[in-house]
């Protein structure tokens, strides 16, 4: 079955390039596909999440039942009928049901599962109800301990939420009842199989290429950098765009709660916390592995995201010699991101005053790198922030670029603007010049005004 047609199963419509059925006809598919369902699960049993057994071997072995179990049934069925059938229950047993479809789909960007009768996804930016069902509350829990299981985690009554990943790298979060009320609900973020470039993000538009040349200088001359944004803005994929600035010759360590980074550099050791036990024991957080990792001579440390303690130790970090640090943080302004590094030292628990933990975040932090997501939808952008130091009590900000608004709208309701130079040219420039990295004048000068009569 094509993709097409898979997608339309999903929507529960009937393929266009399949021959047309008549009604009695699908419910004995239907039965002989539960049939055979039940038989392959009574057949396999825990073979079917055994992390022990490699993917393929698994797959071979499924396929090879499917046909015993197929053949053993009476109902006649055409070669397409029982090569579709064999397809349908493998995504049944070995892949995501009627997820399946929708995670094949390039175009969909996140999948949310608000209980077995209600899944959305984001396609273009825009979220957008599907017709794609599970049969039962069971069937959608069965999916959920399918990938949690294979990394090794677990989700039950006792321990009903759970953050996890696809093999792709996907970010999968799962909660059941009783904390879910309506239902068990599984969000999962999708990884693009090929890892965005500059280039992708330029033709995205989601930056310019003055600004990717900045971007690019300021890493490899070895600029702490801070990605702001919120959440579903672009983060991660910006600071992965970022990470490929640095050179190959550099020992990098990554810090994540659950592995999203596709790093292409060949020295690159990547650490993941991981939750406690049944016990309540176990545990690695990510402020572990952050003071970990200054003992494994890290050229660059790169934090996935600071939500806690941790952002202390990364900060102490980039002031004792491990600059070049990269890491995200959840604000919706420069501004914003540095109150937020503050209220987050502050959780450390050790009891600093006000005043040093802005020294601390002043001094440590060199640029700050606003992502937005902007009305119709899109990624962009919005500032580049250099931090400056203290004046007084506070932590002294200068844009250096700053999203254009007054472009506005194409025909199509597309924000036409991007992030232009502020005319200000930043004092990191001196840092450039001393690690040898240029940067053409021409990234600082102010785009003249042009006047089309009128905002489309």
């Amino acid at each position: 079955m094509n993709l097409s047609d898979r997608l339309a199963h999903a929507r529960g419509e009937e393929p266009a390039s399949a021959p047309r059925v008549q009604p009695a006809q699908v419910d004995t598919l239907t039965q002989l596909k539960d049939r055979a369902s039940r038989a392959l699960f009574e057949r396999l049993g825990s073979k079917l999440s055994d992390a022990d057994i490699p993917e393929e071997q698994l797959h071979a072995m499924v396929r090879a039942d499917l046909r015993r179990v197929i053949a053993f049934e009476q109902t006649p069925l055409s070669d397409d009928d029982r090569h579709r059938l064999i397809q349908e229950l493998t995504d049944e047993v070995l892949g995501y049901g009627p997820l399946q479809p929708l995670l094949d789909d390039p175009s969909v960007t996140e999948v949310m599962v608000n209980g077995p009768d209600t899944v959305y996804v984001e396609q273009g930016g825009r979220i957008v109800r599907t017709a794609a069902r599970f049969a039962s509350e069971e069937h959608l829990r069965r999916v959920i301990e399918r990938i949690v299981s294979r990394v090794g985690r677990r989700i039950d009554e006792s321990s009903p939420l759970v953050d996890a990943r696809l093999p792709d790298g996907s970010r999968v979060n799962a909660i059941i009842p009783p904390l879910a009320f309506s239902g068990s609900s599984l969000t999962i973020r999708k990884f693009s199989r090929q890892p965005l470039q500059i280039d992708d993000l330029i033709g995205f538009g989601t930056l310019s290429a003055d600004l990717a040349d900045l971007l690019r200088a300021c890493v490899q001359a070895r600029l702490n950098v801070i990605v702001s944004g919120g959440t579903g803005t672009g983060k991660t994929t910006l600071l992965n765009v970022l990470s490929s600035f640095i050179p190959e010759t550099e020992r990098i360590i990554t810090i994540e709660d659950a592995v999203e980074l596709q790093l292409q550099q060949e020295h690159v050791v990547r650490l993941e916390s991981r939750p406690v036990n049944i016990e309540g024991r176990g545990g690695v957080s990510i402020r572990d592995l952050v003071r970990n990792s200054l003992r494994m001579r890290p050229d660059r440390i790169i934090v996935g995201e600071v939500r806690g303690g941790e952002s202390l130790d990364m900060l102490q970090a980039m002031n004792t010699g491990h600059d070049g640090s990269l890491s995200t943080v959840h604000a919706n302004s420069p501004r914003d991101a540095v109150a937020r590094l503050e209220t987050l030292v502050l959780m450390a628990g050790m009891d600093l005053p006000l005043r040093a933990v802005r020294e601390q975040v002043a001094s440590a932090v060199d640029v700050i790198v606003q992502v937005s997501r902007l009305r119709d939808g899109s990624r962009r952008v919005t500032h580049v922030t250099e931090v400056l130091g203290m004046e007084g009590d506070t932590v002294t900000l200068q844009d250096a670029f700053r999203f254009d608004h007054s472009a506005g709208v194409d025909a199509d309701g597309r924000v036409r603007g991007h992030a232009v130079p502020t005319g200000v040219r930043p004092h990191f420039l001196d840092r450039l010049v001393d690690q040898g990295v240029s940067l053409p004048s021409r990234v600082f000068d102010v785009p003249r005004p042009s006047f089309t009569g009128g905002q489309g």
